[in-house]
């Protein structure tokens, strides 16, 4: 819908940028402190231990402590709304807000949700989510994250998490580290690379502490054999100490297996407390702690710590001036004494709508220019006639797909589907509209003859694993679209010539039935979108507004090329190693079908929120011109990769280190500027323990995405 031509290169090598350091930790820390001389034991306990399952309003909660007027710690799903309670916003998920490639919009997003979880007196957010990051095509949780590419995770991990903060909300990275699965999630154990880790897990979470996340979350299974919230490596040494997080460790809900060990190895607080079984099943803190630190098991100054890690988040946040009451119960039905929506429903289709990707448009079949019929086909077209919430944690795949399912979900206030959305536009077009909303080859043959253009909807669902979905127990069977619609769309383009498919989808489908159509004259992606789903989608589909999203992963020809998927062993050996995505693609020489829209200075040993204070510091800068060269305005991602020297062993071809969405007029320049700090020139160094800066010539990549690159250029780094 528009075209666009990138030129004139531009860099600028040898900058230096002022770097923050770890704002308003030190005052929360003094307050903590203060705070801290005021409690008895069983005080200090209590605001690490969760007070138990259901116990409370929120899906966790912590006890209070009157001492110091804390009151009892508000903890609540999820990364896309606030769950169990109404009314809110049902924001699009995590992958569309990657999707849109837009800073400012990432930040909006985590805003409002920062700002309706505020309203309701929730303390804690429990998202965003930079784990699973996705390097499994199949993985059921991958929507609530941003992006396979770590570099995009962690720029939207940092958006979202300002966003929610300075709304007043505490933000929790999660889940750390590893957890790239559903099945046997609490038994499988992730054994990972010291760079893989580095380079690629951690990646995402190291901007998230740099954002000053307020907590982090550990997640139910193993790394490296050991259990991830009782890995003194991975807690105490790679996120409190390499990193610097000053924040506290809260446990996923029952990931604790013992109460000493937990402690030692550096969990801040236990979650909710007791397990999720009626009557409550083990217990590991609380008064056992207590027990604990009195026969010296644990240390006066490791509980000190936990207590002092907690109360510095809230004080950073301010939560202890006037902070609302919470509003709402997660055990009867969730509705609000208070409307905490406003206007942010703009927001949720802003992000929605500039999240859709256009995959395919031959022959001008987008936009619609007011068709004289057009016939709307499959049950994803429609809203669940029985509500867009009448299955729990929306744990089934009827109607309109825009979550996905599981514990990061939120209730709907509506929902509006498609075709609903489609018929206001046809009445003011004077367009026929032929339904068939069922998924019904011989019903959909049957629309599509009578029509003058079809459009066929198209789903594939994942979720958490306590809810199993047609056969799928979290993560999915396999990269088909769902409810057999290669052959829906088959019979749709049997009889109709100018066929356009939309896809819902959690993640990567395999297009190719689709694509060998040949009446399929465009496709779609838009993802899954929340609330103003139908609305979005006829922005779009109508020219209204220009497609501007791009993939945050790879769509493949094959599953197999890949290179990976859920394993159903008790072992993953994480043998992609860096090539995940499209670096596997790069590496192997494997053509995607659609891939993802994904001096140095020296070392002062310093470690702020983050990592090395050296690693963020700005060292260059590339920019670009890019001009519209199509017939209507637009937007274009710039998209900047880096391929490292020869001199770093074994290292994907290129890898995502900037982004910029601009948008630009007909005919109009405009300039993408990319900071490259010395994060991005380093790769991480197993015989040193270091990020390493390599001596050599970088090669610099600017275009629409990995395998569009439009300009290439070169720089070179001496030690």
């Amino acid at each position: 819908m528009h075209n666009l031509l990138f030129s004139a290169l531009a860099f600028s090598i040898g900058a230096n940028a002022y770097v923050p350091g770890a704002a308003g930790w030190d005052a929360a820390y003094s307050k903590a402190q203060a705070a801290l001389l005021k409690l008895n034991q069983t005080e200090k306990v209590g605001i690490a231990t969760g007070i138990g399952w259901a116990k409370g309003p929120c899906v966790g909660n912590t006890y209070p402590a009157s001492s110091i007027d804390y009151s009892s710690l508000c903890t609540q799903d999820s990364p896309l709304g606030v769950r169990f309670a109404n009314p809110v916003t049902a924001f699009p998920a995590g992958i569309n807000a990657g999707a849109t490639w837009d800073r400012s919009l990432l930040y909006a997003r985590g805003a409002t949700i920062g700002k309706e979880a505020k309203g309701l007196g929730v303390h804690v957010q429990l998202g965003p989510s930079a784990g699973p990051l996705g390097k499994n095509p199949d993985g059921g949780r991958n929507w609530e994250g941003f992006s396979v590419d770590p570099y995009l995770s962690g720029v939207a991990m940092e958006e979202t998490i300002q966003g929610m903060q300075d709304s007043g909300v505490q933000a929790c990275a999660k889940h750390w580290l590893g957890n790239e699965q559903e099945w046997n999630r609490d038994m499988i154990t992730s054994n990972i690379g010291d760079r893989a880790t580095h380079e690629l897990y951690i990646w995402p979470f190291m901007n998230a502490v740099r954002a000053n996340v307020a907590s982090v979350m550990c997640s139910y299974h193993k790394l490296n054999e050991t259990w991830a919230c009782e890995s003194d490596a991975v807690l105490n040494d790679l996120l409190k100490e390499e990193m610097g997080f000053p924040g506290y460790v809260m446990s996923d809900w029952t990931a604790q297996h013992t109460g000493v060990n937990s402690a030692l190895a550096g969990l801040d607080m236990t979650m909710p407390g007791s397990d999720l079984n009626t009557p409550p099943g083990s217990i590991f803190w609380g008064p056992h702690l207590v027990e604990a630190v009195a026969n010296g098991s644990v240390s006066q100054a490791r509980l000190d710590d936990m207590a002092t890690r907690i109360l510095a988040a809230w004080y950073l946040l301010e939560q202890d001036k006037g902070y609302p009451e919470v509003s709402f119960n997660s055990w009867n039905g969730g509705k609000a004494t208070v409307n905490v929506t406003e206007d942010h429903a703009t927001v949720a289709r802003t992000v929605a709508r500039d999240s859709i990707v256009l995959l395919k448009n031959q022959k001008h079949a987008l936009p619609l220019q007011k068709p004289k019929s057009l016939a709307i086909i499959g049950q994803d077209a429609i809203v669940n006639p029985d509500g867009p919430n009448a299955c729990a944690d929306r744990g089934c795949n009827t109607g309109t797909l825009a979550m996905g399912w599981g514990s990061g979900t939120s209730e709907f206030p509506y929902l509006v589907g498609a075709l609903d959305a489609i018929q206001l536009q046809a009445k003011k077009d004077g367009t026929k509209i032929i339904e068939s909303t069922t998924d019904s080859t011989t019903a959909a043959a049957s629309a599509a003859a009578a029509a003058e253009t079809a459009v066929v909807f198209i789903t594939a669902d994942a979720g958490e694993s306590y809810i199993v979905v047609e056969g799928h127990a979290g993560d999915r069977n396999h990269l088909d679209p769902w409810h057999n619609r290669n052959e829906l769309v088959k019979s749709v383009a049997a009889v109709n010539k100018n066929v356009i498919v939309v896809v819902h989808s959690v993640g990567p489908i395999i297009l190719e039935t689709i694509l060998a159509q040949p009446a399929v004259k465009a496709i779609v992606w838009a993802g899954l979108p929340g609330q103003e789903s139908g609305n979005t989608l006829v922005d779009v589909l109508y020219g209204s507004t220009s497609p501007s999203g791009k993939l945050p992963y790879t769509i493949a020809k094959q599953a197999s090329d890949y290179g990976a998927g859920w394993t159903s062993a008790l072992v993953d050996n994480f043998v992609e190693d860096l090539f995940i995505d499209y670096r596997h693609f790069d590496k192997n020489d494997i053509a995607p079908r659609y891939d993802i829209s994904a001096t140095a200075g020296a070392s002062n040993g310093r470690i702020v929120p983050g990592g090395p204070e050296e690693l963020f510091r700005s060292v260059g800068r590339v920019s670009v011109t890019v001009r519209n060269t199509g017939n209507v305005a637009g937007a274009e991602v710039a998209q900047l990769y880096l391929g490292l020297p020869d001199s770093a062993p074994s290292t994907p071809p290129k890898q995502l280190r900037g982004f910029q969405k601009l948008n630009i007029l007909l005919g109009q320049p405009g300039i993408a500027t990319f900071e490259l700090t010395r994060r991005d020139l380093s790769y991480w160094d197993i015989q040193t323990n270091k990020w390493v800066v390599p001596s050599g010539t970088f090669t610099v990549y600017v275009g629409s995405s990995s395998r569009d690159i439009r300009k290439q250029g070169e720089f070179t780094v001496t030690q």
